[in-house]
């Protein structure tokens, strides 16, 4: 095999992707299409700007010189906390090329969290946007050992201009460290999820091409931002691998502006979340819109409840595939399909992964039974940056992933999330799922959003507790908790009933939009 290439064949199995001895991955992604022809198509967006996969390929190049330029070598990280543009792209995958590895964070966190991340990291170099300077500016000035080199992106782009545009690319191979990513911190501390050269190709592959159908010719945009795993496939890695377009944007994310985005860029994939389809939902309620480009839609973060798949069917014509995905994974390895959906199901195993559900012992449970999901497959991490007893309890032997998700497989081979292992209740002595509590209660009209968590009640024992947004505030009141009682009777066990409803404005979540529970429960 030529150096840097990497060959497909077949659909199962981890030998079916083959690298090359000599492999950096940013060749097959970027320098890749300059080969196949696509130097004048459109690959990244936005609403200002169209860059081609030609402009893409030389400005990588440029930036990867920038850094190698200022005394960056191999394998040193540099810590990006840059909002979603061109820009992001650019540092990304120069500084892969150039055997770097990029880390890129949060950008909504605080100054404490930036100061963690900082030295945490151990990073070499900070780039920033602009607009996160204040906040970044206090964390420096509170760690005990500063990164050697801090840029804005305004520097990078200065700096670019004598940059050359050649960059011969890092002799890594698949198994090198090539970026990482950090954990969205939905129980606790962030932890940087380390990931080699072959990640980001089984996931584009397996997830991307073989689960949702990724073109050539669709245009993607998703409001998960790049540096989460899921906006991190869905709008960079994804679209890459097969030519296709990424549209982005910079803007906080809302009803109103998705089906903005969805109207301007008119995407041929939307990429969102379970909370996000609901919000929209109601927005439509009083709102016309535009979404006769999207082919099929997305979801993933937290279990895609069934009624919110139906409605959004009805009311728009496309299907919303669920999936299953995690940082440590990168993305995907359950996943419906346009083929074979199955609405209150993350789906079936996608193409080169395997699964397995274990019980408190680790034994296999039988099929229909609930247990512990774990996943094998090409792109699992290799390591949670020092936080060695977490790896050794999540980096299993064999390759195993544990997910830390509670699941059963249904007799349709579809797998049915039932929440965190640590969010599960166990209630009477029998194991209660919070998701399918959730699940039930967004059917009644007036709730916009719930999250479940356990309380003790007067006796120490724990029971369901119920937090609940509304469509209408006005409508809380105990003639409503009677009326979802009611409701809950109609389509749950007895025992999952909540026991109390606390309505509120709303939900603690990731800057992802994953629903933090254990807010909930302190």
């Amino acid at each position: 095999m030529e150096n840097h290439s990497v060959s497909v064949v077949g659909s199962e199995g981890q030998d079916s992707i083959q690298f090359s001895p000599v492999f950096n991955v940013a060749v097959p992604f970027i320098d890749r299409h300059l080969e196949e022809g696509r130097a004048d198509k459109v690959a990244i967006c936005t609403e200002t700007e169209e860059v081609t996969y030609g402009q893409l390929a030389e400005r990588v190049n440029r930036v990867g010189n920038v850094l190698l330029s200022l005394g960056l070598k191999p394998a040193e990280r540099v810590l990006m906390v840059v909002k979603d543009c061109p820009e992001f792209i650019y540092t990304f995958f120069g500084a892969i090329k150039a055997g770097i590895v990029p880390v890129p964070v949060n950008t909504l966190m605080r100054v404490s969290d930036y100061k963690y991340l900082i030295e945490n990291s151990e990073c070499t170099a900070l780039i920033h946007s602009v607009e996160f300077a204040s906040n970044l500016q206090d964390a420096l000035g509170q760690v005990e050992q500063s990164p050697r080199i801090t840029l804005s992106i305004d520097d990078v782009k200065s700096k670019m201009a004598d940059a050359s545009a050649d960059l011969v690319p890092e002799p890594t191979t698949s198994e090198t460290i090539c970026f990482w990513l950090y954990s969205s911190g939905s129980t606790g501390n962030p932890k940087g999820v380390v990931h080699p050269h072959r990640s980001m190709v089984y996931t584009s592959q397996c997830s991307g091409v073989d689960t949702i159908g990724m073109r050539e010719d669709d245009v993607c945009f998703s409001v998960s931002k790049l540096f989460h795993s899921y906006g991190f496939g869905n709008a960079l890695t994804f679209p890459l691998w097969v030519g296709a377009t990424i549209a982005i944007s910079e803007e906080k994310v809302s009803p109103a502006m998705a089906f903005e985005k969805i109207e301007k860029f008119k995407p041929s994939i939307f990429f969102g979340v379970p909370t996000l389809y609901a919000q929209q939902l109601h927005y439509m309620e009083s709102n016309d819109v535009d979404t006769s480009s999207v082919r099929h839609c997305v979801s993933a973060g937290e279990a895609l409840p069934a009624d919110v798949f139906l409605r959004w069917k009805e009311k728009t014509g496309t299907v919303i595939l669920d999936c299953l995905g995690s940082t440590e994974a990168l993305h995907f390895f359950i996943g419906n399909t346009t083929d074979n959906y199955n609405p209150g199901t993350s789906g079936r195993r996608v193409n080169r992964y395997e699964l397995r559900i274990v019980d408190e012992e680790g034994a296999q449970v039988e099929r229909g039974d609930i247990g512990t999901l774990h996943v094998r497959g090409g792109s699992t991490a290799v390591e949670y940056w020092k936080y060695p007893e977490k790896t050794a309890a999540t980096m299993l032997p064999e390759n195993w992933l544990n997910t830390g998700d509670m699941y059963y497989e249904n007799d349709d081979g579809c797998y049915v999330n039932g929440g965190r292992g640590d969010d599960m209740l166990k209630v009477g002595g029998l194991w209660c799922s919070p998701t399918e509590i959730e699940a039930c209660l967004i059917e009644h009209a007036k709730v916009l959003e719930v999250a479940v968590v356990g309380r003790a009640d007067p006796d120490g024992l724990i029971k369901p507790e119920a937090h609940i947004v509304l469509n209408n505030p006005d409508d809380a009141g105990a003639e409503l908790e009677e009326d979802l009682l009611s409701h809950c009777r109609d389509g749950i066990d007895r025992y999952k009933y909540p026991r109390w409803f606390n309505f509120v404005e709303d939900l603690p979540k990731t800057a992802t939009g994953k629903i933090q529970r254990f807010r909930l429960r302190q």
